[in-house]
């Protein structure tokens, strides 16, 4: 094979493909709607040449394969040209076992939670320890500056989606990949579009546990009864970590804000981490990618080393300015569970200062009414909660999230002369709007979305520098 062509390019994990295939020495080759950056950047500087659209003629010269992004369907022109000219195709997932995890470690993180902070940690201490890992990352470390790199011995560290593969392959990524050591953070429901309750994907998780190796490790979330009862399903050594509850691999926090912690081994203590990350839900990640290193034999010392030394994920809390004394910070978390873990580590860390979100509920399952009854409660840590209203995009006006129950909920019991807690807003504009009318020096906003949301970062700091 000499010509890879790849439908739906931009998306993380298929440019990260890209770039492992280019490292192989293939000729690559991509497609995409809306080619901008972060994602746009990395493959130019990779030299892979990008065409905008899909279509026929995109396939000229005809490629030896083609991969298939899993976010493109039936009906899309440059797939259907594929399918009738009996091109070869794959998903992005089996291809990378076929042409990477195969005969090699693979390291894969799970759960609904903490995937791409995790992977990305597990390949800094690898990292760390000189065993230059490969990775796979569903986002950009900021350590590497690209979320994948192709491995130059046995280690390859995989985020491990439970989302489904192709088209054509409607089981989840991470079964493709018959990894030797798992991770699983935690479980709840997810992904609404493709399953229809928690016990679906319960099923996935416990098929992947059937595909590691006696010889493997299970490193699991203790604390977590949802991964407790997938265990029974295992047949490999299975490794507890946690917080909460009595474990063998445990963290204290030496903080409420979890700059610093202290990592036990069966009651004793190896080392304290002194790192800029906040929250609960950061120390439990680097305590699963800490054990995880610790059963596969890497020394305390590198383990410490690569956590102190990591830099973080862009857009997992991520400072991006200051602007007219306002911090502004970008975030992807999507779930009610992921909003209040990381707006609990903000409120730990700023104390009393006035803490601002504005929410996109962008994913297909926050704008639905999945999670309608807990999102209100998910924002406890905030001052100021800003809600956009949710885009249809093919969905019944009465099965959108409700954001004005949401906000009366957050606004019950206020006293009427007071500000609102919550506000609705019709879109990106008229949260910058109503930011720059109402931030004062030394608040903290955080924007979350998994998506752009309309260049808000870029609108608001112009606005705050030139009110």
């Amino acid at each position: 094979m000499q010509h890879l062509h790849i439908i739906g390019i931009c998306g993380t994990a298929m440019a990260g493909l890209a770039i492992m295939a280019k490292a192989q020495g293939l000729r690559v080759t991509g497609s995409d709607n809306g080619i901008y950056p972060p994602m746009s950047t990395l493959l130019e500087a990779s030299n892979i040449p990008l065409m905008e659209g899909f279509r026929p003629d995109n396939l000229q010269p005809r490629p030896d394969l083609v991969l298939v992004g899993n976010a493109i369907s039936r009906g899309n022109p440059e797939l259907e040209a594929v399918l009738e000219q009996d091109i070869p195709y794959r998903s992005g997932a089996q291809w990378l076992f076929e042409h990477v995890l195969e005969g090699r470690h693979g390291v894969v993180a799970t759960g609904t939670h903490g995937k791409t902070t995790t992977t990305s940690l597990l390949a800094r201490i690898w990292e760390e320890a000189g065993l230059q890992p490969g990775f796979l990352i569903g986002g950009i470390p900021l350590d590497f500056g690209c979320g994948a790199r192709l491995p130059t011995g046995p280690w390859v560290m995989v985020e491990g989606d439970e989302y489904d593969t192709a088209f054509f392959d409607k089981r989840p990524k991470f079964l493709h990949y018959r990894p030797k050591t798992v991770l699983i953070n935690n479980l709840e429901f997810d992904h609404a579009d493709i399953y229809a309750d928690l016990e679906a994907i319960r099923r996935q998780f416990r098929l992947l546990l059937r595909s590691v190796p006696a010889n493997g490790h299970l490193v699991v979330n203790g604390d977590d009864p949802e991964v407790e009862a997938l265990l029974p399903f295992a047949s490999t050594p299975i490794y507890r970590y946690g917080i909460a509850t009595q474990q063998p691999f445990m963290a204290q926090l030496e903080g409420e804000d979890g700059r610093c912690w202290s990592l036990y081994r069966h009651g004793e203590r190896l080392f304290t981490v002194h790192w800029h990350l906040l929250g609960r839900h950061n120390v439990s990640n680097g305590l699963a990618a800490a054990t995880a290193a610790l059963v596969n034999g890497i020394a305390p010392e590198s383990i410490q080393a690569g956590l102190e030394a990591f830099q973080g994920v862009a857009r997992r809390l991520q400072l991006r300015y200051e602007a007219n004394g306002v911090a502004v910070y970008d975030d992807f978390a999507h779930h009610p569970t992921a909003i209040a873990t990381t707006l609990a580590g903000m409120r730990a860390a700023i104390g009393a200062a006035r803490l601002w979100v504005v929410l996109e509920p962008r994913s297909n399952t926050m704008r639905g009414r999945v999670h309608q009854e807990r999102l209100a409660t998910a924002f406890a840590a905030a001052d100021r909660i800003l809600l956009a209203r949710p885009q249809a995009r093919g969905m019944a006006a009465a099965e959108l999230l409700d954001v004005e129950a949401v906000v009366a909920q957050l606004n019950q019991g206020q006293p009427q002369s007071g500000p609102e807690v919550g506000t609705v807003v019709a879109d990106a504009n008229e949260a910058v709007s109503l930011l720059v009318r109402h931030c004062t020096p030394g608040d903290h906003v955080v924007i979350m979305s998994n998506g752009g949301f309309d260049g808000i970062h870029q609108k608001l700091q112009q606005e705050l520098n030139h009110p």
